[in-house]
């Protein structure tokens, strides 16, 4: 009784009917929609930049200790991007890293497998970074990602979700993980 209680989302996607969307943009439209207090990924020759746009509903009580995770995915390579600049209507409640809890999550839905972590033969590995939320009251969420091009500095294959790049070809997503990593749900919101 207990494991199953403990599992239980306090609330469902449905209670923050999420909307989202994606947009291929320049730095200078990049700084100018994150704001004066983030920096936009500065983009270099074959660099491409993506904007992502999250807004959500409030839950009648917040978050519940848990945390909400954006998640950017290249559909044809499974990977994600590894630089974003993240603003936020509460600019301290928002972070960008990569942690064990993207395993579950890629484990629980395949659709998520991007998400998953790789081992190399040197070791493991995270294909990339995502946006972790810790306030409901942070919606909106804009993130800007760059994509940068395959270069010979780069291990093959590359690691991490790179240009050129089509919004097609992103997946985005929010997943709801308690205040014990425990992952409640995960929600396809574009591609």
């Amino acid at each position: 009784m207990w494991r199953w209680w403990h599992n239980r989302a306090p609330f469902g996607p449905e209670a923050l009917a999420p909307t989202a969307s994606l947009a291929l943009t320049t730095y200078e439209e990049a700084q100018h929609l994150l704001g004066e207090q983030v920096y936009a990924p500065y983009a270099g020759p074959g660099d491409q930049l993506v904007l992502g746009r999250v807004s959500w509903r409030q839950p009648p009580h917040g978050l519940a200790g848990g945390h909400l995770t954006i998640l950017l995915i290249d559909k044809r390579t499974d990977l994600m991007p590894s630089v974003f600049s993240v603003a936020s209507a509460r600019q301290a409640a928002v972070a960008v890293g990569a942690d064990g809890t993207l395993d579950t999550i890629a484990d629980r839905y395949p659709w998520l497998r991007g998400a998953h972590s790789r081992y190399d033969g040197n070791g493991w590995y995270t294909p990339g970074h995502v946006v972790y939320v810790t306030e409901a009251e942070a919606s909106p969420v804009t993130l800007v990602a760059l994509f940068p091009p395959v270069t010979n500095q780069m291990p093959a294959p590359p690691r991490v979700a790179t240009a050129p790049v089509a919004v097609s070809d992103l997946l985005l997503a929010m997943a709801f993980v308690g205040p014990d990593n425990q992952v409640y749900w995960a929600q396809r919101l574009t591609g």
